[in-house]
């Protein structure tokens, strides 16, 4: 895999998670929404027959993959024009949430899905705009407000993989001139998120997972 070492594990589980979720839900056209570089367009490109990313002027990401410049409150197409939905990362850095949840089901066809991820025990990042973090109870409560039947909230990982990500994020704040260049804490953050992946896997306790999947459906009669 390449990209930075410092968040690896995470990627990873991510990337496993949401080739499930659009392996089994993701059809047709695809909105992207918040999609900066657009980093899981090779995963989902088997399953969806366009993939149309959405992101605001104002994004800290490189804009060169970015279709179409909108916002999450107000996406520039007609009622019903997706057959699925996809938002990663994105709905902690909304102020208002539930308004871009229901911009969301207005532009999605009936019966569509949309995969989400939000994070839940996770540092600061992208400031100032990064606003909430989300339990599992309070994205069923969201989606549900703006629309949505809620088919599945995954966690994405217990307390080792959370604590263990967040240590390598910690020591990789030092990686930098020299140490950077020449990569030598490489095998030291490797070697934290190996062992903390280990020991998700013999005790995963879900409720400090970093974040959460979910995967919500409008509904037929919409």
């Amino acid at each position: 895999m390449t990209g930075p070492v410092h968040n690896r594990l995470v990627r990873q589980i991510r990337d496993k998670h949401v080739t499930v979720a659009a392996e089994k839900y993701l059809t047709g056209c695809l909105l992207d929404i918040g999609c900066g570089e657009k980093p899981l367009a090779a995963l989902v490109a088997p399953y969806v027959s366009h993939h149309v990313g959405v992101d605001h002027p104002g994004t800290p990401h490189d804009r060169s993959r970015i279709d179409v410049y909108g916002t999450a409150y107000a996406l520039p197409f007609a009622d019903c024009t997706f057959d699925s939905a996809m938002c990663n990362a994105v709905l902690e850095h909304l102020e208002e949430p539930e308004e871009g949840l229901r911009e969301c089901f207005r532009a999605l066809r009936p019966g569509g899905y949309a995969v989400y991820t939000a994070p839940f025990i996770w540092h600061v990042h992208e400031e100032p705009r990064d606003f909430y973090r989300y339990s599992p109870f309070g994205l069923r409560h969201l989606f549900s407000k703006a629309g949505f039947e809620i088919v599945e909230v995954i966690a994405l990982s217990g307390f080792w993989v959370t604590f263990g990500q967040l240590f390598a994020y910690n020591v990789a704040r030092f990686n930098r001139g020299p140490i950077k260049r020449l990569r030598l804490l490489d095998p030291l953050l490797l070697l934290i998120q190996g062992v903390a992946y280990a020991l998700d896997k013999l005790d995963k306790s879900e409720r400090w997972s970093w974040a959460h999947l979910v995967v919500a459906r409008k509904p037929v009669d919409s």
